[in-house]
């Protein structure tokens, strides 16, 4: 296949090929962008089963969203680990469009540059804790914090549930409605209940929290002004995704903690990940990043400026 038949008109899915090769490293950004991967639903795999999870994840999303599907791997056997989850692919959805790409260079850059063209990137998970696979483990953790687009981790389950919804990390202010949208727009897609979550650290709130939560009647200004700052973070949403049940919910503590338990049946959890400074890294590290290698459930990690 030449380069230049690589490209084809996100208008006509039906016509695009099976595989895109792209073997310099050098050329590697050039060469992505006319890869036809601009909207689409993008997964990395490297031949495992996490990698297998996170391509019946990412054409199930496709499939609602009535969007491409592009697989991408890396490495020495690229184009046969394409073909087999592009197979897989297709198998679970017949009447997606899906495409493979074969390509060089850094695992880890090469899914950060795609995500600058995808709607929405998709990878697995080993589930232990420092995500070491060669694509899908390390690269995980640093795609989620530095992809331009929501990037989701497919972590593995330990409990089984009766579609519990999906949870968000809401830090009620304006940044981070794009992360709260992007959850209702999750559970609308599949049908399910979504919980905005708040965690604060107020003690007077909590205090009165408890006291709530015992029967008792607490006048508490700071818990007030926690209740109005989460309602405020949703507000219109509810009127846009009318199908969507909600439950606003504050707790007292580390968010990363509260979104993430060692036991959870959470169908997603969907988190916000908001620039940070060197110095910010250094006192309180990612929220992001803990959720996405101590969660039992898919995660969700959205720029808080995402498009």
């Amino acid at each position: 296949m030449h380069e230049q038949d690589l490209w084809t008109p996100m208008d006509s899915p039906s016509a695009m090929p099976t595989r895109a090769r792209t073997r310099n490293p050098h050329h590697m950004s050039q060469s992505i962008e006319r890869v036809p991967f601009l909207g689409s639903v993008v997964v990395g795999v490297d031949g495992s089963d996490h990698a297998l999870r996170a391509v019946r994840w990412a054409a199930e999303q496709a499939s609602l969203e009535h969007r491409r599907l592009v697989v991408v791997s890396v490495g020495d056997r690229a184009d046969n680990l394409v073909d087999d989850a592009v197979a897989a692919a297709r198998l679970q959805q017949p009447d997606l469009a899906v495409v493979g790409s074969a390509v060089s260079g850094d695992p880890r850059q090469v899914l950060i540059d795609l995500s600058a063209h995808a709607h929405l990137l998709v990878v697995g998970s080993r589930g232990r804790g420092a995500l070491r696979s060669m694509l899908l483990g390390s690269v995980s953790a640093t795609v989620s914090a530095h992809a331009a687009c929501p990037v989701i981790v497919c972590r593995p389950t330990t409990v089984d549930h009766a579609q519990p919804g999906v949870i968000v990390g809401a830090d009620a202010t304006p940044e981070s409605l794009p992360v709260i949208e992007f959850a209702y727009r999750q559970a609308s897609l599949r049908g399910l209940p979504l919980t905005v979550l708040h965690c604060f650290w107020d003690a007077a709130a909590a205090v009165a929290m408890y006291h709530e939560a015992r029967g008792h009647k607490a006048e508490a200004p700071e818990l007030e002004d926690l209740r109005a700052g989460l309602s405020e973070s949703v507000a219109g949403l509810a009127e846009k995704y009318p199908d969507v049940p909600v439950t606003l919910t504050l707790k007292y503590g580390l968010a990363d903690e509260a979104l993430s338990p060692r036991h959870n049946g959470w169908d997603m959890i969907v988190v916000g990940r908001h620039p940070m400074t060197s110095l910010d890294r250094v006192l309180s590290g990612s929220i992001a990043t803990a959720v996405v290698e101590r969660a039992h459930a898919t995660v969700a990690v959205v720029p808080a400026d995402a498009r």
